[in-house]
């Protein structure tokens, strides 16, 4: 690889001290390195010729640039100046080693992880379409009371949870949000999606995996006589809209994947444990 651009999250790395260091060491070592340095970024600025998009932040960072590049078919790879960073393959110590086996191309790997698509059916019609490498959130807004959400899977009713929220995650996502709303943890190479509610206040309430084809609609119904349930919608956490009595969100597997660049020859198994101490320890 020779051709290199850098998307840059100045919040996590002041004055952009790391993305210098890098954008140096590229240039150096004969490559070409374009940047942007603030969180708005052209997409016309990312020529064709791009072969790898290195993204300097948090998984937060690489969670926004994957879905803004999810078109461009250019595979990421993070740099973490953030805390636990689970999606990001290098950090400040790292970085120049992963550079050089990138640029002399002797041993690095592309995973490709599903996206999720959807949008909201509400009074006024379909709206806010949007896509997730992580999860979509539905979850309460206003009122410190539960809501009643109906699921449904291919048309068919499955099941209505009284929780807080539910999550509809990916693989990639199976160690955010849905893992510490207590969801299952799975490789995220594989194609399938999770549904997880959020706070049950049922005990036999659990997760539900369901296959990377099904369509999933999430319905906010009516429970109390005011009728005044509300819900936040949100895509790898930023917010999208507000569902009410009545109204839906439509989801299922995006046609577009996202490309990830792994450098380390662990297992997923040695990386998800190497992470979990992190949480721990």
């Amino acid at each position: 690889m020779k051709h290199f651009y850098i998307i840059a999250n100045p919040q996590k790395d002041k004055e952009l001290v790391l993305t210098k260091q890098i954008k140096n060491y590229i240039e150096e070592h004969g490559g070409s390195c374009g940047t942007q340095m603030n969180q708005e970024y052209d997409m016309e600025d990312i020529s064709n010729q791009i072969e790898c998009i290195l993204v300097v932040g948090g998984d937060g960072t690489l969670l926004r640039a994957a879905r803004n590049m999810a078109e461009r078919n250019i595979p990421l790879i993070g740099v973490n100046t953030g805390h636990v960073g689970y999606l990001c393959e290098l950090d400040a110590e790292t970085v120049m080693n992963g550079l050089e086996i990138l640029m002399e191309e002797k041993g690095y790997s592309v995973e490709h992880r599903m996206l999720l698509t959807g949008y909201l059916v509400n009074k006024s019609g379909c709206c806010g379409q949007q896509i997730a490498l992580n999860d979509i959130v539905i979850h309460r807004s206003g009122a410190l009371q539960m809501v009643d959400f109906i699921i449904s899977v291919n048309g068919e009713y499955l099941n209505t949870y009284s929780a807080d929220g539910i999550i509809i995650a990916t693989p990639t996502g199976s160690t955010a949000y849905n893992m510490s709303a207590g969801g299952p943890i799975v490789d995220p190479r594989a194609e399938l999606i999770l549904i997880t509610p959020i706070s049950p206040h049922t005990l036999n309430a659990k997760s539900i995996v369901l296959g990377a084809d099904d369509e999933i609609t999430v319905e906010i119904a009516q429970r109390r006589s005011e009728n005044d349930e509300k819900a936040e919608v949100s895509f790898d956490g930023e917010h999208v809209g507000i569902l009410t009595v009545g109204e839906k969100i439509v989801m299922k597997k995006a046609k577009t994947r996202t490309g990830i660049l792994k450098l380390s020859k662990l297992s997923f198994l040695e990386r998800l444990g190497k992470k979990l101490q992190g949480y721990t320890g």
